[in-house]
């Protein structure tokens, strides 16, 4: 069996949402901890963001949830398109995917990924010091996953 990602590099699930205050208030109610900061992300175009291997801009509200060796990060789509909001518009409040850290191979876990006939092009992040890339696999794992060199 070939491997792609490694189980101990899990790092992440995404949880896109219509309403990030209201899902953050109540994961905060839930696990009995402060409601977490919700900031503004600019995801511009050109070199350090693409959808659809396209470049574009949009705009997210964001908010991550500590889990000790992992994150719940949740997404609110407010503006561009973006995966998140096609899987919004798509699927409603959901998982949208997995997040996996796989280092110095990452180029290595995107072209098997590619030869295995998965759209690597769906997402494609750069950002300080790492980037990310969301691979297309709903279709045969029930959700996309996020591929990065490091968190």
């Amino acid at each position: 069996m070939k491997t792609h990602v490694r189980k101990e590099g899990f790092i992440q699930i995404n949880i896109v949402v219509r309403d990030i205050e209201k899902a953050a208030a109540k994961w905060a109610e839930l696990l009995g901890i402060e409601t977490p900061a919700i900031r503004l992300n600019h995801l511009e175009g050109g070199d350090h963001y693409t959808y659809r291997g396209e470049p574009v801009s949009c705009d997210l509200k964001v908010c991550n949830i500590d889990m000790g060796s992992f994150v719940i990060e949740l997404h609110e789509p407010c503006g561009g398109p973006s995966s998140f909001q096609e899987f919004l518009d798509k699927h409603g409040n959901g998982v949208h995917h997995l997040g996996f850290e796989v280092g110095a191979d990452r180029d290595r876990v995107i072209a098997q990924m590619t030869a295995d006939g998965y759209n690597t092009d769906r997402t494609l992040g750069i950002y300080p010091g790492s980037s990310w890339t969301i691979v297309d696999s709903e279709d045969d794992l029930g959700v996309n996953l996020n591929i990065k060199p490091v968190r």
